[in-house]
């Protein structure tokens, strides 16, 4: 599915190329390695790798690891396999701690024009300070401090002679601006912190907000895309390269970031999910990070073609996540083979089946894509079904099996249940059932008809398999009046997991890691990397068979 829809982005691209203001473009996916990603980030990654692509232009990847006491090398790495995974290369590696020294040399020049200073208010003061969105801001008493004394507080802050928070390097623009942004930001703050790119060669570290903007203009990058927070700082953006005089001239445009219901876009807080252990691990199958969609089954080509689809827009909306799994159905609906898993089982012995015997079945492997193949079914006298599809008191208009009742086994024969066996507590444990010899599909049977077709596992070369579904991790605010007073971690849904203990096919006894399939009538399951191995198979489902969700 190629994303040839006309967006604002496009467009501007397209203008800039046909005007020659650019003979190439270049992009950059810019992210934090403060944590994993998550869907939102692929959206970025589509956007900024695709535009490039489509252009002929390039993309970097480039770290903002700005900031020691949050990055570490893992999120380096898990970004890496990410944005590969999602089907896209760099052109270029960088790092923003490659270019410190540049950007304190930057910073020097700020102070030396006159617009930078050294500062001692504390964070609480700046906050004070600062103002309002109604009130400007009043100036630090260390705003007019001299050229000289300030190059000598930032060498100073450079060699480690003050401690963390003691001082800090302000941009000197205007307390009085509407914007908040621009009332002298902080550009530098002490960090006594090894840096995992760096190590100890730096205890002062560039913030974001002044950082970004030099990285765009030292690679040369034409169009810097981001999302809508950022609109406020983009006077800052454009202050900080026209002030530094950076050679090259980025434009930021900002688009609308991707909200998804029932869903956490916040990598602070999703990491809180990791770390109280509400989860297993950023790549738990319920996060929404890129790893754990991954582990759970989710292909690159559904995410792509949903990013594809909800378009690029300058406004932020909440996107059903129902239209996301939508997408990955249509991925693997016939990429898929089909198979038949029990997942509550119910024991049924076939009294009229010849002890010993075993017979195989052949069924197509999916019967949407002919071009699979088939396979072979062992079918004997002892097969699971699962407990659902029991019922010993029916309601109306219940087709599946219940005492006198018959239906068919798929791919197989019709049955009917003659005799339940209970427990000493009551439970069904076993049904005793008759088979039609007569009535073997695919041999033309045309007799009496039944309305229910249950699938069903051969009880003795089944293997035993784990399965785990699942429901949304957070629970929207709108579901219910409760939800909406109830702070982020009150909304985690306590039944967002079912561990089943179940029955596939021998032919899954050879799965591997990653493998996709769809299960009769349960939906679309993928065999889970983290915890199959050592004999035990593990099945996450993706998502269920079909949705009420219309394109």
């Amino acid at each position: 599915m190629e994303n040839n829809s006309p967006n604002f982005i496009r467009n501007i691209i397209k203008e800039d190329l046909a005007s020659g203001k650019h003979d190439q473009i270049i992009t950059r996916f810019p992210p934090e390695p403060n944590g994993y990603l998550h869907i939102g980030h692929a959206k970025s990654i589509i956007l900024n790798f695709g535009v490039a692509d489509e252009f002929r232009g390039k993309t970097n990847l480039r770290f903002d690891d700005t900031n020691p006491l949050k990055e570490d090398v893992e999120y380096v790495n898990s970004i890496k396999e990410d944005v590969k995974w999602l089907g896209y290369e760099w052109d270029n590696l960088f790092f923003a701690s490659d270019y410190f020294k540049d950007m304190y040399d930057r910073a020097v020049l700020l102070i030396k024009k006159g617009l930078a200073y050294v500062d001692d208010l504390s964070a609480d003061e700046i906050r004070e300070y600062r103002g309002t969105l109604t009130e400007p801001g009043k100036d630090s008493p260390y705003r007019n401090r001299s050229i000289e004394e300030n190059l000598d507080l930032f060498e100073r802050m450079r060699n480690g002679e003050f401690r963390n928070g003691e001082k800090v390097l302000r941009a000197k623009i205007d307390m009085s601006s509407p914007n908040i942004n621009l009332r002298d930001p902080v550009i530098y703050r002490i960090a006594h912190a090894t840096h995992h790119n760096t190590g100890d060669k730096w205890c002062i570290y560039p913030m974001y907000a002044f950082a970004h903007p030099l990285e765009d203009a030292i690679e040369g990058v034409t169009h810097s895309l981001c999302t809508l927070e950022f609109e406020d700082q983009r006077p800052l953006y454009d202050w900080v390269v026209a002030n530094c005089e950076m050679e090259s001239t980025p434009r930021q445009y900002e688009f609308g970031r991707l909200n998804l219901s029932n869903t956490v876009m916040s990598k602070r807080k999703l990491k809180q999910l990791v770390d109280e252990g509400f989860v297993d691990g950023w790549n738990d199958p319920r996060m929404p990070t890129i790893s754990g969609l991954r582990r759970r089954g989710y292909t690159p080509e559904a995410i792509r073609n949903f990013c594809h689809e909800i378009g690029v827009s300058k406004a932020d909306g909440t996107v059903d996540s129902m239209m996301l799994e939508h997408f990955v159905r249509e991925d693997l609906k016939l990429k898929v083979p089909r198979t038949m898993a029990v997942i509550r089982p119910l024991k049924v012995v076939i009294t009229n089946y010849p002890e010993g015997q075993v017979e195989m079945l052949e069924a197509e492997i999916n019967p949407e894509n002919p071009e699979m193949g088939t396979r072979q079914i062992p079918f004997s006298r002892e097969i699971y079904i699962e407990q659902d599809d029991f019922m010993e008191n029916p309601p109306k208009k219940y087709f599946r099996l219940f005492p006198g009742n018959e239906v068919r086994l798929k791919h197989a024969y019709f049955i009917k249940c003659e005799e339940v066996i209970k427990d000493e507590n009551g439970n069904v444990v076993e049904l005793r059932c008759t088979y039609d010899p007569e009535t073997k599909s695919g041999t033309g049977f045309t007799g009496r008809k039944v309305k229910g077709t249950l699938h069903w596992v051969e009880a003795s070369n089944a293997v035993p398999a784990e399965v785990r579904l699942y429901q949304p991790l957070i629970l929207d605010e709108e579901e219910n009046e409760e939800n909406a007073e109830k702070t982020f971690l009150e909304r985690v849904n306590p039944n967002s997991i079912e561990i089943l203990q179940g029955f596939v096919e021998p032919n899954m006894k050879a799965v591997q890691p990653q493998d996709k399939f769809q299960f009769f009538r349960h939906g679309y399951f993928n065999v889970d990397p983290k915890l199959t191995g050592d004999g035990q198979i593990v099945f996450n489902q993706i998502v269920e068979l079909k949705s009420s969700f219309k394109l």
